[in-house]
């Protein structure tokens, strides 16, 4: 368990939280650029002082304004990659996974050093010099350094802001691999809510240096608070599913959500596996009756739960079943000429096309 209650004056800003998390997994801090969530991981890693307030982690006290307890950082066992790699450009790759071996307070096992090495790919890398590698590379190998180091705690400090959009793919499966193949807590600071949705097991909706929401992805999805920060046409439902069936040849996949099924892009996928998929409100078409005769591969029965104005448009909640719930934006006059109301009977239109599920464990948890 992770508990953090401070607060700290800079200047105009104020940093105000009180947050209790679930450990292990990946706890996401979201939000805007200025929000307070370095300052925050900063406190949390001993790098920063002048707050109020109390750190504990795992029943281990690490700060106590009130009873002057201040672990001092190198004491706290917590791996840092930060938004640059920062590693020691005179050291070979497998110099700087050593120097993270030394800080462990116990030297890792040869076996070890090989599962970290071949959990994040990095031995065909091992003799060359960062300045060799790709900006890809170089984060992979400072996760390795951190991992060797044998960590309480990993805070990811925006780790994949200074690569394009090419690298971040290159490094999100293997943060994946992280969170799923091992036990270690994750603070991942993030301000891109495609990372958030990936990865994350809990997530904090940050603003103005306070907590605005907290849940788990597919509750925070459906928040008030993130619609503010992401926008228009990045809102909509998160779902957890579990793959029925796969069809190789097209690379589709039937996926269970509430009482229905989706068929979705799902690689290297298999059946059993737990699936996240997010359904964006803009691309969900809703209809009255039930169609006939469309190319839409998707069609799910539900119960209209909440319409919400959202700008010049309307947000529909609809319940597709077991208190699954999917968005979607429509005009304000098609709320108004399909007559729709809470409690209405509706089918929700999905394309395939338009989604992709994420494998989010190594097992299905049903």
């Amino acid at each position: 368990m992770l508990h953090i209650a401070l607060r700290q004056q800079r200047g105009t800003f104020t940093l105000d939280v009180n947050i209790t998390a679930s450990t292990p997994g990946v706890i996401a801090l979201f939000g805007r650029s200025g929000c307070g969530k370095t300052t925050l991981v900063n406190l949390l890693a001993g790098l920063s002082q002048g707050a109020q307030g109390r750190i504990v982690v795992d029943d281990q006290v690490w700060f106590d304004s009130e009873r002057g307890v201040q672990v001092p950082a190198e004491l706290r066992r917590i791996g840092y990659v930060f938004q640059d790699a920062r590693l020691f450009p005179h050291y070979s790759v497998r110099g700087n996974l050593e120097y993270g071996a030394k800080r462990a307070p116990q030297p890792p096992s040869a076996a070890r050093f090989d599962e970290v090495v071949d959990l994040l790919g990095l031995a065909p890398l091992l003799q060359r010099r960062p300045g060799g590698l790709s900006g890809g590379e170089r984060q992979r190998v400072a996760l390795g350094r951190a991992l060797l180091s044998q960590p309480r705690l990993l805070l990811l400090d925006e780790p994949l802001a200074s690569l394009d959009a090419a690298r971040r793919e290159d490094v999100l499966p293997w943060l994946e691999r992280l969170r799923d193949q091992l036990q270690i807590p994750m603070v991942f600071v993030s301000h891109q809510y495609d990372e958030v949705l990936r990865l994350a097991t809990e997530v904090l909706v940050m603003d103005d240096g306070r907590v605005v929401a907290q849940g788990d992805v597919a509750s925070i999805s459906l928040a008030p608070a993130l619609r503010a920060i992401v926008g228009p046409d990045a809102i909509g439902a998160v779902l957890d599913g579990h793959i029925e069936r796969m069809d190789t040849a097209t690379g589709l996949a039937d996926v269970r959500v509430g009482e229905g099924l989706l068929q979705l892009l799902c690689a290297d996928a298999s059946i059993g596996r737990r699936v996240r998929v997010q359904l964006r409100a803009r691309d969900i078409i809703l209809a009255t009756v039930e169609p006939q005769g469309l190319s839409v591969r998707n069609q799910l029965r539900g119960t209209l739960c909440r319409i919400s104005p959202d700008g010049d448009s309307d947000l529909i909640e609809v319940d597709i079943g077991g208190g699954t719930r999917v968005l979607s934006r429509i005009t304000r006059s098609a709320t108004q000429q399909l007559q729709l109301r809470p409690g209405l009977v509706l089918w929700v239109l999905v394309k395939a096309v338009s989604t992709r599920g994420y494998i989010f464990a190594p097992e299905a948890t049903a």
